[in-house]
């Protein structure tokens, strides 16, 4: 019996060794896959026009789950006031005062470019797609560039990405139903669209390639930049989305922006969708945003601006401050509030934490991943700067919790405390001095020359 017990044990030794020695080991590629990065900001968007930021009418349940399973940031503002600065502090990481493109148009002529006054990034702008190259990230992006016509140092292709498809000039984008838009380096014709027929909606096409693009890449790591043209003017929704408001009694107009936010919403919806078929769910990064404040308050029937003062060119709240949502599941707390306040130059070196790829210097923003992570981050002492050129030369400081607005090259500031007063209803910079003259020294450094918007040619 002794004998028996002996081979049996001997056996069981070797079978198990045998088993030990032939299993692969566990790489750190399968435990712990890079983190994918969806960035979906929409045009034009404001801050109260999603129901999980106080909405009534419009209805908008595909973001409102997406916040129920992720957090909602209420403290987020935009590079800008209007389109393409903010998106260049957004692929840059550096404010208003030091990025390349600080207004949609230059504020003296440029004759040379394709587009007189439509500044370009140049070579050494380096940009999120970039970055995230170099750490072996496939990058895409479908929808609304605005930062280098073709042909110029700023083509998508050039700063980063290795698919692109959209509009390059912000101008064009206007029409939501083109003739042509660009592939690449190439024109893309919407023959539906030909001889001014509105037979294609141009988002529709932009949907259609950001779904080829998840599909194509859903096996390796990749960077989604999705900057949809919704819900921008031209106001037109597809027949589809505006029925679904048919019954309200709006005007034209109103009917088309619920519809476009509605189609937004949607497409939200099927992409929460296919990255939980996919798998990849857990491992991808969705971030929701707008690229500025709302165009259009609508007053008394949607209130876009919610509680805020102003609209898009203001740099006062509701100019710069959108809504926020990001997504991961297992990772981001669910159905939380977070009221840290961060700004567009922190996207870059918050995705290049999350994607441990190795960021740059010259950025203005902070990772500010803890917080999406759920953890406490100490208060920030930093400024945070803002200038705007169309109305003459405006700017706007946030310190702290105080935001001080000066409007004109040479007007006084004013100053407001957001904790008490969010919607900037009580100007109390004769009672705080002390706080006045900080952001007045802060802003004495606070921005570098740029040829193409120098402050001595703004008038007040």
């Amino acid at each position: 019996m002794k004998m028996y017990r002996l081979i049996f044990y001997s056996l069981f030794v070797t079978i198990f060794l045998s088993c030990k020695e032939q299993r692969a080991p566990i790489t750190e590629t399968e435990t712990k896959p890079k983190t994918n990065v969806i960035f979906l900001m929409v045009d034009d968007l404001g801050y109260g026009d999603l129901g999980s930021f106080g909405q009534e009418v419009i209805k908008t349940p595909a973001l409102d789950q997406l916040a129920k399973e992720g957090t909602r940031f209420t403290q987020v503002y935009a590079g800008s006031p209007v389109c393409a600065p903010s998106r260049s502090v957004l692929m840059t990481g550096q404010h208003t005062g030091h990025t390349k493109v600080r207004g949609n148009f230059a504020a003296i002529d440029v004759p040379e470019l394709p587009v007189a006054g439509r500044i370009p990034l140049a070579t050494e702008d380096t940009t999120i797609a970039e970055l995230l190259k170099t750490n072996g990230y496939i990058t895409g992006m479908f929808g609304k560039w605005g930062l280098g016509e073709a042909t110029t140092s700023g083509e998508p292709n050039l700063k980063g990405f290795d698919e692109w498809f959209g509009f390059n000039n912000q101008r064009r984008a206007h029409n939501h139903y083109p003739d042509y838009v660009w592939h690449n380096q190439d024109t893309f014709k919407i023959e539906a669209n030909a001889n001014h027929v509105e037979g294609k909606h141009v988002h529709e096409l932009f949907s259609d390639f950001t779904f080829k693009f998840l599909e194509a890449n859903k096996d390796t790591s990749f960077f989604m930049y999705l900057p949809y043209t919704l819900p921008h003017d031209d106001f037109k929704a597809t027949e589809e989305f505006k029925a679904l408001y048919a019954d309200k009694g709006w005007s034209e107009q109103e009917l088309n922006y619920a519809g476009m936010v509605s189609m937004i919403d949607a497409d939200v919806q099927k992409l929460m969708d296919k990255l939980t078929e996919y798998g990849i769910a857990d491992h991808t990064m969705l971030f929701f945003c707008s690229d500025n404040g709302a165009a259009n308050r609508y007053d008394d029937v949607f209130n876009s601006s919610g509680a805020l003062k102003g609209r898009k060119r203001d740099v006062y709240e509701g100019g710069i401050r959108t809504p926020m949502i990001v997504w991961m599941p297992g990772t981001v707390p669910a159905g939380k509030v977070n009221n840290y306040p961060w700004y567009f130059p922190d996207v870059l070196p918050t995705i290049c934490e999350v994607t441990d790829t190795e960021s740059i210097k010259n950025t203005d923003g902070i990772s500010v991943l803890p917080a999406i992570l759920g953890k406490e981050m100490p208060e920030s002492d930093r400024f945070m700067y803002w200038e705007f050129h169309e109305n003459g030369y405006d700017r706007a400081v946030r310190w702290k919790n105080w935001k001080g607005v000066i409007i004109g090259k040479d007007g006084a500031m004013e100053l407001y405390d957001l904790s008490k007063d969010e919607a900037e209803e009580n100007n109390v910079a004769e009672e705080n001095p002390e706080v006045v003259n900080t952001m007045l020294e802060y802003l004495k450094t606070a921005r570098s020359p740029s040829i193409y918007w120098p402050v001595d040619a703004q008038s007040n």
